[in-house]
């Protein structure tokens, strides 16, 4: 069972910021507080360190990371290494097919940037890409599997940016796991092989993915299997020799064209001129106060930190660690500041170099503080709006209407000079579109736009439009304080993986757990006003209480995968989530 600390209020009274504008009556549960989630652990303890952490969903990537970082390399050469493992050996949820964000803090320049590799829509789509010949919403699956959902892949670049500005050993170098492991094989894992079962159905449709995962006789993959991919390492050795080009130009991008556009039954548009001409964005971050830190983040067009940071702004004004992890009142504002984030979320989200965004207003302490006294109250709320956050700009828009499903990675690495990066990337649905080109999984990032691109007459601000990038809940962070990092942090999990955070936050900063603690903690979230209870944990005993107050409840595999590093002087603690297969590896 999780214990409170005793010190329950420690990291509260070391805060500067004023005391809470609101007081709420606490309304003690008398059943003990909620267990470790009772999951099978991959790893369930803290792992120290002193000169360098990395910390990912996988053992093979956090080897890979690890072995750039014994050879002198950076938090950047481990990144590269570390993704293009991920995308061999977690097929499912990212991949060089993809697209990702990436949040660093340069250390020596003592400044954090953002490195925005999301995939982009074809210059062809048109609005009515998702919509069948009457004009309405298509079926999810009937958009996903095949061409029509693929977007412009972002990771490669992602990598080469990132590394041409801030790597240290020679980009052929970080390669060589990659390669090695997809000649020699890798072991199948349990997870990797009953994801490859229950979506036999779609990977059977396309002959590419089909042969690589399925035998002769169409049984998929085992656990225990080694798997070798000789067409990815093929593929990574091209781009090792020629940089990002060989992904972006000739053979490799001809293919990816070919393979979307003669997807028999549903073909996409994706064409050479979109892959030659995307370009990753450096963005500044977003940045929230929370306590007496600032929790630091992706912006548009993420809505990872802008909600993350609503969320964690309203709780700012509520005694959270007074009232406990045992008060259903705690997660009641928990779940109704999600709430009212995300109805702004779906209202002012999308990508902001197409569409107006009140990105600061969003934000503002006032709107903030007007946001949380709607939760000055012993209920739930019954009715949750989008808000009118100070903007200069006149812009009517209506409710995004998206489907952002859970797949995904994330992983957090330090480097021994202090440099941090906390990324997440996917190809969006398990296995994305399901078409495979030269060992990789082609993404399916397109189908995270609404499907409408306007309800009677009114624009949805995430409509599809030529080159702009799908709205993402990608909400890679680092937490500073004192102008300095102090957590790395993220998590797949689709539009779930804000609230993920969000709870472990809470946790964490004002439970007084420590972050393996805070991590195992069931998964509670409420989005769109269901609570939604993990499954297999102590989480379900928790329905009645908050169906006493008026909410529906819904217990579901809340597969989170977080993984985080805590950073102080000389010390390095990392964390990952048991709900995956996540190691951390530390010197």
């Amino acid at each position: 069972m999780l214990k409170i600390a005793p010190s329950l209020l420690r990291l509260l009274a070391m805060c500067s910021c004023a005391a809470p504008i609101f007081t709420v009556t606490a309304q003690q549960v008398s059943d003990t507080i909620i267990p470790e989630a009772s999951v099978t652990p991959q790893q369930s303890q803290l792992v120290d360190g002193k000169q360098w952490m990395i910390a990912t969903a996988n053992h093979y990537a956090s080897e890979a990371g690890a072995a750039m970082l014994r050879q002198g390399g950076n938090a950047i050469d481990a990144m590269v290494a570390t993704q293009l493992v991920l995308g061999l050996v977690e097929p499912q949820s990212s991949g060089i097919g993809g697209g990702g964000f990436l949040v660093y803090w340069d250390n020596d320049n003592q400044r954090m940037t953002t490195f925005d590799g999301r995939e982009t829509a074809p210059f062809a789509v048109t609005p009515r890409l998702f919509q069948n010949k009457n004009g309405q919403p298509l079926a999810f699956y009937d958009a996903v599997v095949g061409g029509r959902s693929v977007g412009t892949p972002g990771t490669i670049k992602l990598l080469w940016n990132s590394h041409q500005q801030y790597g240290q050993l020679e980009w052929k170098q970080l390669f060589q796991p990659a390669i090695k492991l997809a000649k020699a094989g890798f072991i199948v894992s349990p997870r990797l092989a009953a994801l490859v079962a229950k979506d036999a159905t779609h990977l059977q449709r396309w002959p590419l993915t089909k042969d690589y995962f399925f035998d002769a006789q169409g049984q998929p993959i085992q656990a225990g299997q080694r798997l070798i991919n000789q067409a990815y390492a093929d593929t990574l050795r091209k781009i090792a020799d020629y940089g990002q080009k060989a992904f972006y130009q000739g053979d490799i991008a001809r293919e990816i064209v070919n393979t979307v556009q003669n997807a028999v039954g549903n073909p996409g548009v994706l064409s050479n001129i979109d892959l030659a001409s995307y370009k990753v964005k450096q963005r500044e971050p977003i940045c929230a106060p929370y306590r007496q830190y600032q929790i630091c983040g992706m912006g548009p067009p993420s809505s990872g930190a802008l909600t993350l940071g609503q969320i964690m702004g309203m709780l700012n004004h509520y005694p959270l660690a007074k009232m406990g992890a045992n008060d259903v009142n705690s997660w009641r504002l928990i779940g109704d500041a999600s709430r009212l984030a995300f109805a702004d979320r779906g209202r002012y989200m999308a990508d902001s170099d197409y569409v107006p965004m009140p990105t600061k207003g969003l934000l503002d302490p006032d709107y903030i503080q007007q946001r949380a006294q709607l939760l000055a109250t012993n209920k739930r709320l019954t009715t949750v709006e989008p808000g009118l956050p100070p903007w200069d700009h006149a812009s009517i828009q209506t409710t995004d209407e998206a489907i952002e499903l859970p797949s995904t990675t994330h992983f957090a690495i330090v480097d021994r000079q202090g440099n941090v990066v906390s990324m997440t990337s996917t190809i969006e649905n398990s296995f994305g579109s399901r078409l495979m080109v030269g060992g990789f999984l082609l993404n399916n990032e397109l189908t995270d736009f609404s499907f409408r691109s306007q309800i009677d007459g009114v624009p949805i601000a995430n409509r599809i439009e030529p080159g702009k990038r799908p709205r993402s809940s990608m909400a890679p962070t680092i937490v500073m304080h004192n102008n300095q990092p102090v957590l790395a942090i993220g998590s797949p999990g689709g539009s779930q993986i804000i609230g993920y955070i969000a709870k472990t936050l809470v946790a964490y900063i004002d439970w007084g757990m420590d972050l393996q603690q805070a991590i195992n903690l069931p998964n509670i979230n409420n989005r769109f006003g269901t609570f939604e209870l993990e499954q297999h944990t102590a989480a379900t005993a928790w329905a009645p209480k908050f169906e006493q107050l008026g909410y529906k409840t819904a217990v579901k595999d809340l597969n989170s995968g977080i993984q985080a590093i805590t950073i102080a002087p000389k010390q390095l603690t990392g964390a990952a989530d048991p709900r995956r297969e996540g190691k951390v590896i530390a010197q």
